[in-house]
């Protein structure tokens, strides 16, 4: 571990993490000090943290809450601790983030935002991307939520007071057999203890869709867009678009539709709304409306750091999409173009590739 001027300590949670315990003290391994709160590990997690020089200290912690588990690992920092790194063990950091987080931690800095990749696709490349903000100062923070817990300033924080830093990248990689089943009944309790909180409402929401809760889901979003407190568009888009989705699911689709159109004018300048309504057109084969929707999402050029933000609705899928509508509707010259522009995002692809020459051979015989 490296001595700097800046004092830095890199602090997470973990239970039967031993499998990742190699790669995440790699990455982490440029702080002063690692520090880590076990909440009752029955693999080997503890005894590797410790051979490599971890300071763990198993707790057990019941009824488990994460907040409450992230408030006792705070206690595990040194006094005289500059900058807090939290991190979990299924997170690892591009090489060099210490260096850059140096150079732009200011005297005054209370939070620093950088880029958090949620998840990593299947060609490697980066998935849902936004700036998290779990790199802070010492003794002027506590997480709050039993579950997707966040950091709460314990005194008011000034603009000047956060720093961004879209260099530090943080990539997740999680254990996809890792049960989370608990996140549901925290997600319930969050509401409980917060009933007017909207961004737990809008979670909890969304935990039920996933649990494929539909009815209960569609209740739990129109709850969120009427609490006084959802004024995020993007967020209060997303709930309308989650609300068509379990309507299609219940087999409702004009409801859907008008759900989709409600998504888009609550965020009129987010693509993700856009995509939902032309993938409703798509599987109904309305092509004309389909091309229509997504002439209109491709007009949309700046891309959000934010959860909300979709890949899909930046790669190469709505251009094969776009294609795909103008061959339909034999407009094969425009079925061409969008094709050559998916194949530019996605040069591998043989798929498009082949759509292109069936869009050729059509264009030149209607020449």
């Amino acid at each position: 571990m490296k001595n700097k001027e800046l004092i830095i300590t890199v602090y997470a949670i973990a239970k039967n993490e031993e499998k990742f315990i190699d790669r995440w003290y790699k990455s982490m391994c440029e702080a002063d000090n690692i520090v880590v709160l076990d909440t009752g590990s029955t693999d080997d997690t503890v005894k590797k943290l410790k051979e490599k020089g971890v300071t763990v200290k198993p707790l057990l912690i019941s009824p488990f809450r994460f907040d409450v588990a992230r408030n006792e690992s705070l206690k595990l920092i040194p006094q005289n601790t500059d900058i807090c790194v939290c991190t979990d063990l299924d997170e690892i950091f591009e090489p060099g983030w210490r260096e850059k987080l140096e150079k732009n931690w200011k005297e005054n800095t209370q939070i620093l935002k950088y880029r958090y990749v949620w998840n990593v696709l299947e060609n490697s490349e980066d998935g849902i991307t936004f700036l998290y903000e779990k790199i802070h100062k010492l003794n002027n923070f506590k997480w709050v939520n039993p579950v997707h817990e966040i950091l709460q300033p314990l005194t008011p924080i000034k603009p000047d007071e956060i720093v961004v830093c879209k260099d530090i990248v943080l990539r997740h990689y999680p254990d996809p057999n890792k049960s989370r089943n608990q996140y549901l009944n925290l997600l319930e309790l969050s509401v409980k203890e917060d009933p007017n909180n909207d961004r737990n409402t809008h979670y909890l929401a969304r935990e039920y869709m996933f649990k494929e809760l539909y009815s209960k889901a569609i209740k739990m979003f129109k709850k969120h867009l009427i609490l006084p407190s959802a004024t995020w568009k993007d967020e209060r888009s997303a709930s309308y678009r989650y609300i068509g989705d379990c309507y299609l699911k219940l087999n409702k689709p004009n409801l859907a539709k008008k759900a989709y159109e409600k998504a888009i004018k609550e965020s009129f300048n987010i693509r993700e709304p856009y995509l939902s309504l032309a993938e409703f057109y798509y599987n109904k084969q309305d092509y004309l409306n389909c091309a229509f929707v997504l002439k209109n999402m491709l007009e949309i050029k700046t891309k959000n750091l934010t959860y909300i933000t979709h890949p899909n609705c930046w790669n190469d899928y709505p251009l094969d999409m776009l294609s795909f509508c103008y061959y339909k509707l034999n407009k094969f010259d425009l079925a061409c173009f969008y094709a050559q522009k998916a194949i530019l995002i996605n040069p591998n692809n043989q798929r498009l590739k082949n759509n292109l020459k069936i869009y050729e051979e059509c264009l030149k015989l209607n020449n």
